[in-house]
């Protein structure tokens, strides 16, 4: 298993299936590191701290003011997932000129064989809220492609979907290949099937600024596509939901 610090460029798509259909597709690039690299991050055009055209600040992350590692330490303690021993990868969005926003960054969990045992999708709203879901198998075994993992949804992130039903997980994960599929359900029926699948590839000051060329001013352009989409759905007439408080709890399995 590699566990190189990596870039990993993605096709990330939305569908809306219900009441009305509604789509969007777009490219999408993260970094894709394990834990125990992160130092190696630091370079000309990427920085660990302070400004710079792409960087990687642990305070985005995690609850509490801890530092990554501690803090998923931590949860998988706390959830009781001893079998998830090994490195711990991080997909996320880098800051861009200073800016970042995640709709949701994705921590897998590996043992000493490098197969995931819990995935957590630490999820962002537009409010300034964050929760984390975190995904295992009853028993800890390990999380294979075909597994679906379910999760009651309990934290509010678009005002045109309601704080109720619950979330089907599927991860893959592979030394060049990282995929993930969330579909949400209310009362049985399938409303929103989501995907994010990539590519890993060398991370370097030349792979990021290809990136930044080709996709530039991504993180601008992630919450912009919020904001245009969240438009075409209220033409479109679906109906919008005040937010609730958030839940009690920061995770949620």
């Amino acid at each position: 298993m590699a566990l190189s610090n990596a870039l990993l460029v993605a096709d990330v798509a939305h569908a809306r299936l219900a009441p009305k259909k509604h789509s969007l597709r777009y490219k999408v690039y993260y970094l894709c590191f394990p834990l125990s690299a992160m130092q190696l991050l630091q370079g000309k055009i990427l920085s660990l701290k302070g400004w710079n055209l792409f960087a990687f600040f642990e305070r985005d992350h995690g609850l509490g003011g801890q530092g990554c590692q501690q803090w998923i330490q931590k949860l998988l303690a706390d959830w009781n997932v001893p079998q998830a021993d090994g490195e711990v990868v991080l997909l996320t969005m880098p800051r861009v000129l200073g800016y970042g926003f995640n709709p949701v960054s994705f921590w897998f969990c590996l043992d000493k064989q490098g197969q995931p045992r819990a995935v957590v999708a630490e999820v962002n709203n537009t409010f300034g809220e964050r929760h984390c879901y975190i995904c295992f198998h009853e028993d800890r075994r390990p999380i294979n492609q075909q597994d679906w993992l379910r999760s009651e949804k309990v934290f509010h992130v678009s005002p045109f979907l309601k704080v109720r039903g619950e979330y089907h997980f599927r991860f893959s994960y592979s030394e060049d290949r990282v995929g993930v599929w969330i579909d949400y359900y209310d009362g049985g029926q399938k409303i929103l099937v989501t995907s994010l699948v990539g590519k890993r590839q060398e991370l370097s000051d030349a792979s990021l600024l290809k990136a930044f060329f080709r996709y530039p001013l991504i993180t601008f352009k992630v919450i912009g596509l919020i904001h245009y989409h969240a438009l075409r759905l209220v033409m479109k007439g679906i109906q919008y939901n005040r937010k609730p408080a958030p839940p009690e709890k920061d995770t949620t399995a």
